[in-house]
């Protein structure tokens, strides 16, 4: 009877664990199914979201054309009236209108890119390098028309109406002029905004400096750190956050220079700006390099602002002792997009989808010129109300550094910025990366947040396989924003440990 029983138990342990093997496998399937039925859901939605979008922008468009001159008296080129065509087999010069502005990409053959060019007209010998401009600001497809293009690299060559020709030639060819007096009627005129447009600081950025007191007698030498912020910020992403979290042995001994951007935050908004990196980088040459005579320098930044850190390393070589990189977006570009880089790259930070949140918010600010300037005439032009409100909701208790650093920009700054920069490093970050990894000694080291759903953490691991000696840190349970806020404490330790590591070398 008691081997009888033993026998009966072994059954229907048997049968139970199958059993439970069986459920184990449906609650898989079922989840499996849930999350192929998510994501079908979501390309459905968004497929029909965008284009809503696609057409919004085309009347946004002469909405604009329509109160720009209403109000200022001028028409006000845009982007979108470029005329594109897609070429077979790519290169030459697009003809066009007298004074048009024409496009020339290599054959996908040729492999590697060489520098864009454009004519002035076709019978003018004068041509122009935009090797720093990208070609997402006027090649942009519909959803319909991206959606059932055929695979493999795109050439593009175009031809660009007058009107965009005298855009991009006054705006590289023009003269030094005076800062406009007044700003655009659709950005913001606050004192905080627009106060560089009357004095001297038109010709600098706004840096903030934390300075440790003279250092007296037998003390060690100070050393420089610059804080490059991302896109759509500002220094107070630093000055709030890791800022009060440093030692005072570290406030002791460095000089940190946070920077705001051009068009972000308190620095100059220039509307006649392309926002370049050539711009970007000069500027903060001018304003920090210079004015404060740093021989030698630590570089910390996040995001888009990891590019411009890797072109001063680059540029500077012997001054650099370390780089720090946060959530650098770097997209290394298949061999069958090798054609059309900027483009892989646009449509990875933007990929056009209503979820998650903030991808479907970059995708509006990317692909959709007028769409993007309508956000900030809401957001960024009445950013002051928005504090406000923010302060009454929360009745006061919580900070709101984080509402002047995203919303303290204007759409030209944040357009240009975000394709001049975002988009055109597909064509830069490698080179970068790889003078940094054969001709640079400096400490590297790059933190990344595993649920970050704007760039994902496949960018910082492919920075680091580029770079072999980088020190790579994934934080679990951190995005793009939290992998600094929220843990202020233990990332001023860990700049601490980088900083203190560089001088030992």
């Amino acid at each position: 009877m008691h081997i009888a029983t033993c026998v009966w138990q072994e059954k229907a342990a048997a049968m139970g664990a199958a059993a439970g093997g069986r459920a184990g496998e449906c609650r898989v399937s079922l989840v499996a199914l849930l999350l192929a039925a998510g994501r079908a859901l979501n390309c459905v939605v968004s497929f029909v979201v965008f284009s809503f979008l696609d057409v919004l922008d085309m009347v946004l468009c002469l909405v604009y054309k329509v109160v720009d001159y209403a109000v200022e008296a001028e028409w006000k080129p845009c982007y979108c009236s470029a005329a594109a065509r897609e070429d077979g087999g790519g290169g030459g010069v697009a003809t066009g209108a007298k004074g048009a502005l024409s496009f020339v990409a290599p054959r996908a053959a040729a492999g590697a890119a060489g520098p864009k060019v454009v004519r002035l007209s076709s019978s003018s010998a004068n041509k122009m390098q935009l090797e720093d401009v990208s070609d997402t600001l006027y090649v942009r497809a519909s959803l319909l028309s991206d959606a059932t293009r055929k695979p493999g690299p795109i050439a593009p060559a175009l031809t660009v109406s007058p009107a965009i020709a005298e855009l991009i030639r006054g705006k590289i060819d023009r003269a030094p002029r005076p800062p406009r007096q007044a700003p655009c009627w659709s950005d913001c005129d606050c004192k905080m905004c627009h106060s560089w447009s009357t004095g001297s600081r038109a010709s600098h950025l706004y840096v903030h400096v934390q300075a440790p007191p003279p250092p007296g007698a037998g003390a060690g030498e100070q050393e420089a750190v610059i804080f490059i912020h991302g896109f759509i910020s500002s220094s107070v992403f630093w000055t709030e956050t890791v800022f009060p979290a440093f030692s005072p042995a570290a406030r002791g001994r460095y000089r940190m220079f946070a920077v705001d951007l051009l068009g972000f935050g308190r620095s100059p908004k220039p509307a006649d700006s392309l926002y370049t990196l050539r711009e970007h980088l000069e500027m903060i040459e001018r304003s920090v390099l210079q004015r404060y005579r740093l021989k030698t320098f630590h570089v910390v930044a996040h995001s888009l602002g990891s590019v411009l850190a890797l072109a001063l390393a680059v540029k500077y070589p012997g001054a650099v002792k370390s780089l720090t990189l946060l959530a650098p977006p770097y997209f290394p570009v298949p061999a069958e997009e090798a054609g059309a880089a900027t483009q892989y790259v646009m449509r990875r930070v933007a990929p056009r989808r209503v979820w998650p949140p903030i991808a479907f918010g970059a995708s509006m600010a990317c692909w959709y010129e007028h769409v993007s300037r309508t956000i900030c005439l809401t957001i960024c032009r009445h950013h002051r109300v928005w504090n406000r409100l923010f302060r009454i909701l929360t009745r006061n208790r919580m900070r709101t550094f984080l509402i002047e650093a995203f919303m303290c920009h204007t759409h030209n700054a944040a357009w240009h910025t975000l394709h001049n920069i975002m988009c055109l490093s597909a064509s830069k970050m490698g080179a970068y990366l790889d003078v940094v990894a054969g001709q640079l000694s400096c400490k590297v080291a790059l933190f990344h947040g595993r649920d970050d759903e704007l760039l994902p953490v496949e960018c910082t691991l492919a920075v680091g396989a580029r770079v072999p000696r980088a020190r790579v840190t994934v934080y679990d349970n951190k995005d793009h924003i939290t992998i600094v806020v929220g843990q202020e404490k233990l990332f001023a330790a860990e700049l601490e440990a980088i900083w203190r590591s560089a001088a030992q070398d």
